[in-house]
């Protein structure tokens, strides 16, 4: 077979379109980093509702993910897609205009559920777009950017939109971005559809059953601790899941193909995904608490500041994809680890005024996520046969979803507890302001007026050493993803190459019979 068709005009054109969902995506994660407190004054939630609000959307995500990504393989990707932006547009108008904190986490589940449709949709079109291999890394590269520069740009536009208008204002932005892409996707987008039967509404039960209990296991972890419900949760969501992957490969058309896993190739990729999201997601929710309570800057400053390391992703992101037309996917990956560990280097030894350090070490994490984030989803996607490309795609979303959300309960966990073990509050307090102190740096800081210098200075030293500490962690999960990396992946032929082998992919056609995937240039995993 020779080489795909290289995409042209209206495919990039195309591409831009999707980039806005993707942004909208991640800046709708961060952006309540700012509204919190106005939000509070009018609504008055509690402080369960409070924890709802931010993490119902995130929660619902990852919960639907898998269904709507076979979901649009079955009635069409762009058809899906543009239900889901109408649909994320409607929740956003919802949100906006809450009354109550209740409404208001129910607004952020559905939102939650639009944007399940939303993140598979826009990374499976992009690989129906772009077949050329080179061409598709870079898109994917592209597509992973924009959803890490919205999570980025979230703290700044947040403030900005809350200082000039109220909090219902951040979520107003997805009004222009839905029109604009209900308007436009009809002329530069493709519609694919894969020849599949209905939607099997057990296993898509058995999937919610699996992820919800474990997603909100994570969260409640990172919150509370390893506890009674959480454990619970995690044996539901385990049992759930036992019986969805025995229905799936029972099935002649199954709701995910998990024989995919049987490609070294495509597990390879997604462990590699898995563990570094997880370090990126733990050590970015400690450096934005660095910067706003260590440092003491405002969102909007602490915002900017995280400039340096958002632009350090878009050069690995966009770059990968070219180094690996000569050197070949796995070795960039696992380079780009290798490198990102002086990023946890710096991190590790910070101190309470190394602001540059830490903004230059989280700059070397963003940029390996950069890398991998667009070289693992191009690989994970490309591992699976076309008519499996937004399960797949799916797939990837989910892990990286799950690794964020592991992140930042263990290593936020890890510094909690080393900030509790550092930390003693002084004489004079109440019990009840003890416990605020000695309970973390947010609520010592809350109590500013009330401490002396030298014990907000303890608890931020407290702090700084539960993130010199994360960041050792996290870097030794780094380095033997890296190590994995280079082992697994390093098979991979550079992308210009035109000459692949085959790594037979598993899947079932209708006939439930066995199948691989084509040796196809624009498909990394058979490289």
């Amino acid at each position: 077979m020779g080489p795909a068709a290289r995409a042209g005009w209206r495919e990039w054109l195309g591409l831009a379109l999707l980039a806005l969902p993707t942004m909208l995506l991640g800046l709708d994660v961060t952006a309540l980093y700012l509204v919190a407190p106005n939000l509070a004054t009018d609504l008055n939630p509690s402080a369960t509702e409070t924890l709802w609000i931010m993490d119902a959307y995130g929660f619902f995500i990852a919960g639907f993910l898998i269904t709507m990504g076979t979901l649009g393989d079955r009635i069409g990707r762009r058809r899906l897609l543009m239900i889901g932006v109408a649909a994320f547009g409607a929740a956003s108008v919802f949100a906006a205009f809450a009354t109550s904190a209740v409404l208001l986490i129910v607004a952020r589940a559905l939102l939650g559920v639009a944007g399940a449709t939303l993140m598979p949709s826009t990374l499976s079109l992009v690989s129906n777009m772009f077949t050329n291999v080179r061409q598709r890394a870079l898109a994917i590269g592209v597509w992973a950017t924009m959803f890490a520069l919205g999570m980025a740009a979230g703290p700044v536009v947040g403030g900005a939109l809350v200082a000039g208008f109220w909090w219902g204002a951040v979520f107003l932005i997805a009004v222009p971005v839905a029109a604009l892409v209900l308007a436009g996707a009809p002329a530069l987008l493709p519609e694919y559809r894969a020849p599949a039967g209905p939607l099997d509404l057990p296993s898509a039960v058995l999937s919610l059953a699996a992820m919800l209990p474990i997603v909100y296991a994570v969260k409640h972890a990172a919150a509370h601790g390893i506890d009674l419900q959480a454990s619970a949760a995690v044996l539901v969501g385990g049992t759930a899941a036992v019986a969805f992957v025995r229905r799936q490969l029972r099935l002649s058309e199954p709701l995910l193909d998990v024989r995919l896993f049987t490609s070294r190739t495509f597990a390879a990729a997604l462990s590699v995904l898995l563990i570094g999201l997880a370090g990126f997601g733990g050590v970015m929710f400690l450096v934005t608490q660095y910067l706003q309570l260590v440092q003491d800057l405002s969102p909007t400053t602490a915002g900017m500041w995280m400039g340096p390391p958002a632009l350090a992703m878009l050069i690995g992101a966009i770059g990968a994809p070219l180094l690996a037309g000569r050197i070949g996917p796995g070795v960039v990956m696992s380079a780009a680890l290798a490198l990102s560990l002086s990023g946890y280097v710096l991190l590790a030894l910070a101190g309470i005024e190394s602001r540059l350090s830490v903004v230059g070490g989280f700059a070397f994490v963003y940029l390996g996520l950069g890398v991998i984030a667009a070289l693992g989803t191009d690989i994970v996607v490309g591992a699976a046969p076309a008519e499996k490309s937004g399960s797949a795609a799916a797939l990837s979303e989910t892990v990286q979803e799950l690794g964020i959300a592991a992140g930042v309960a263990l290593l936020g966990s890890l510094t909690t507890a080393i900030y509790r073990s550092e930390t003693e509050a002084p004489a004079g307090l109440s019990p009840t302001a003890a416990d605020t102190y000695g309970g973390s740096l947010a609520g010592a800081s809350s109590l500013a007026r009330q401490l002396p210098s030298s014990a907000l200075d303890q608890a931020r030293a407290a702090f700084t050493s539960g993130l010199n500490t994360a960041a050792v962690v996290a870097g030794l999960a780094v380095l033997a993803a890296a190590l994995a990396c280079f082992a697994t992946l390093r098979h991979l032929r550079p992308l210009d190459d035109a000459d692949h082998g085959t790594e037979p992919v598993a899947s079932t056609n209708t006939n439930g019979d066995h199948r691989s995937s084509a040796a196809d240039p624009s498909n990394p995993a058979t490289h």
